[in-house]
């Protein structure tokens, strides 16, 4: 991290995340396979007079729907990324699309769990060789897909930002910071993450209908299916809650990293100074803002504050403070 510098003039406040580009990429891409098998899927279970190809396609359009809000999140945060109307950028569009994908998929998940019961208690005629394969091709397109959106176990959060010292009445500054590749939570990109989770949520109700269909059709257990239909739906909820918590936390400005928030105020607060007020928050992925308001007896300019905090991962806007104390 290099060390702020003052600058005049205005700046822009573009805290979209490192891989935000690739992201936007690889979600149209997995959306353009989403529907050529969802049109296929539609188109085949009209033809042959198929159930279960006709109810797969109908599926799988309500995940095209909910990747599709992620491309058009990743598409408008890049085109508003320099509008002043957004004071602090666009950076958290990505997370209120992954708030609204994550209902998407609570509503998915309950829905499973509602035809699963339904069938427990009312069991269906299953055509098990036809339902085995559509759910085969299924699991196919979704692994292609689940490994086009993956970011590979953690994310590379590096970002760029630069510094404006703005120096008036008791001193206000407001202060860009540099960070490279710092390994945090606070990188993680929420909109990439819904679409990762939909199409996941797609190839493990693919996974269990395959092996509650293979019992099924090996032993007449005909009632593993929808059993198996109830444990994904478990599983894509409990998903679909961490995505709406760590989304939402992010849309409340809550703290976004604890260690880093103490490591601020133990650098300032070191030479005796005191911050009468500190704020810490995500304004996009793997970028952090702070406001600092110090009291001291010994008033610096606000340079001299930000340099204490060079160095620091992620601190991509810093406002600055200063008034003598007492």
């Amino acid at each position: 991290m290099q060390s702020p510098k003052a600058e005049s003039g205005t700046h822009d406040h573009v805290f979209l995340g490192a891989d935000h580009a690739r992201n936007e990429r690889r979600t149209w891409a997995v959306i353009a396979l989403t529907a050529a098998m969802m049109v296929g899927e539609i188109v085949a279970g009209i033809a042959f007079g198929s159930m279960a190809l006709l109810a797969d396609g109908i599926h799988m359009a309500t995940h095209a729907g909910a990747l599709t809000i992620a491309a058009l999140a990743y598409l408008y945060a890049r085109r508003h990324a320099h509008d002043p109307v957004f004071g602090f950028g666009t950076g958290k569009v990505g997370d209120l699309a992954g708030f609204a994908s994550a209902v998407i998929l609570a509503v998915f998940a309950l829905g499973i769990a509602a035809e699963s019961v339904s069938r427990l208690i009312d069991p269906i005629a299953i055509r098990f060789n036809e339902a085995i394969a559509v759910a085969v091709l299924g699991l196919g397109v979704n692994l292609l897909s689940a490994f086009l959106l993956h970011q590979g176990g953690h994310d590379h959060g590096h970002s760029h930002g630069h510094s404006h010292g703005h120096g008036h009445g008791h001193g206000h500054s407001h202060g860009h910071g540099h960070t490279h590749h710092h390994h945090t939570h606070d990188t993680r990109d929420n909109n990439l993450r819904s679409a990762y989770f939909h199409v996941l949520a797609d190839a493990l109700t693919s996974v269990l209908a395959i092996l509650g269909l293979l019992a099924g059709r090996a032993y007449g257990w005909v009632w593993m299916d929808p059993i198996m239909g109830i444990v994904g739906s478990i599983v894509i909820a409990r998903w679909s809650w961490t995505l709406m918590r760590d989304a939402g936390a992010v849309l409340l400005d809550t703290l976004p990293d604890e260690d880093l928030h103490a490591h601020i105020a133990g650098r300032i607060e070191e030479d005796g100074d005191r911050l009468a007020d500190f704020h810490l928050w995500r304004v996009g992925p793997g970028h952090m803002a702070a406001i600092l308001s110090i009291e001291t007896d010994r008033p610096e300019p606000p340079a001299y504050y930000k340099q204490k905090l060079a160095g620091l991962p992620q601190l991509s806007h810093l406002t600055v403070e200063v008034a003598p104390r007492g």
